[in-house]
Parts: structure tokens; sequence; C-alpha cells
């Protein structure tokens, strides 16, 4: 019986390291853009370029990776997605428009699919080569 608490310590600190980790890169990636771009022909873009989500997306892979290769993946999957989330509802509560749940809630539903799908790829990579 006492194994089981001691197994969730491990799982309980990879979701609260890789939700500060997933927060701290979107704050750095996205948090510092806040402007949106006006077009000569009217349009509006941003605040975000493709390439810092891409960024964000790169440099949230190895801490993904390192969660889900040591079976942590329940703490790969809510770290990141719980970071994501949280960051987002910060960076976009100021919204006058009051859509930015909106927002949030996309950014949650696309972090889930998202890392439940790379972290059972990881997994089942790591599990064939042991």
């Amino acid at each position: 019986m006492p194994r089981r608490p001691v197994k969730r310590v491990p799982q309980l600190l990879a979701i609260l390291v890789l939700a500060v980790t997933t927060a701290a890169v979107w704050a750095a990636w996205l948090g510092w853009d806040q402007h949106r771009d006006v077009h000569p022909d009217g349009s509006v873009t941003g605040p975000y370029e493709a390439w810092q989500v891409i960024g964000l997306v790169l440099t949230l892979l190895p801490p993904l990776y390192w969660a889900a290769s040591r079976g942590y993946v329940a703490g790969a999957v809510l770290g990141v997605t719980a970071g994501l989330t949280v960051a987002a509802y910060v960076d976009w509560s100021d919204d006058s428009s009051g859509l930015f749940m909106v927002g949030v809630l996309m950014v949650m539903a696309g972090s889930l699919v998202t890392t439940v799908g790379a972290t059972a790829v990881i997994a089942s990579m790591k599990k064939r080569t042991r």
C-alpha cells in the first residue's frame, strides 16, 4: 500500500515542472508581442508571427520528451496543457471583446490533443527500444 503515494509524487512534480516551464516558454516566445499588424489593404494580422509559434512548439518538445520517456505520461500531458492554458488566459484576459475565453478553450483543446498524440508516440518508441 505505501508504494501508491510515493509513485504519485514524481507524477505531480512532473506536472508542476512542465506547467511552470511551459508558461515560461510562452512568455519568452509570445508574451512580449502584443501589437497587431495592419496591412495596406486594411486587413489585420497578429499579434503572433508563425515563427514565434513554431519556436514555442519546438522549445516544448524536449521537456515533453523528458517526461514521456520517463513514464510520466500524465505529467507530460497535463503539465503542458495546463501551462499553455494558464499562459493564454493570463496573456489574453485583457481582451475587451470578451471572446478571449473561446481562444483559451481552443488552446486547451488543441494542446491536449497534440500532447496526447506526441506523448503516445514518444512512449511507444521508448517501449520498443527496451
